[in-house]
């Protein structure tokens, strides 16, 4: 099986449709903790819902467009990264995030993110990789400057989750401005 050590106890590895029981579990955990960041966790409210959007990860996947990635700590899914869109024809994508209390302050988000943007970059030849958060989200804004990222601006009231419109940043790094050696 495929997987990527992040620490001695922590892992990236592939998150797919037959994970849904464990991947539900996480949401559930967390629900309180990413509904004002993360659309599909609001909606992901079942087991059929949770698989769902696993299995829309696995199709964008498929059409080489996406894909999700979970980081477990300890045997334990507590969080993960994905490219929520991917593009060779652009050679851009977006990266996103997300975690539960339990796999705050470890550096593995961080750590995986840095995993996606060096395959991204090196193994797939983009050029752009974006960040969208919102302003309110201090904690990815931080990450988003820690793995090199640029501020581009904020798009007013861009996006509906859980029926409000939120303003977005938009946060990008370039392939010319990735450093490997710094990862």
């Amino acid at each position: 099986m495929f997987a990527v050590p992040l620490t001695d106890n922590a892992e990236l590895r592939p998150l797919e449709p037959w994970q849904a029981p464990e991947f539900f579990a996480h949401i559930e955990r967390a629900r309180a903790h990413m509904d004002p960041w993360i659309g599909w966790a609001g909606r992901s409210t079942d087991l059929d819902s949770a698989r769902a959007t696993l299995q829309g990860y696995a199709d964008r996947q498929a059409a080489d467009a996406g894909r999700l990635f979970g980081i477990w700590l300890d045997g334990t899914l507590v969080g993960g990264t994905m490219f929520v869109s991917f593009s060779t024809a652009t050679a851009t994508a977006e990266i996103g995030v997300w975690t539960e209390p339990a796999g705050e302050g470890r550096g593995l988000v961080g750590a995986a993110v840095r995993h996606l943007i060096d395959y991204a970059f090196t193994v797939r030849g983009l050029h752009r990789l974006e960040w969208h958060t919102s302003p309110d989200n201090v904690r990815s804004q931080a990450l988003a400057r820690r793995v090199g990222m640029t501020l581009d601006g904020t798009l007013r009231e861009s996006y509906l989750n859980n029926g409000v419109f939120h303003d977005a940043q938009i946060w990008s790094i370039l392939a010319h401005e990735w450093q490997p050696a710094a990862a």
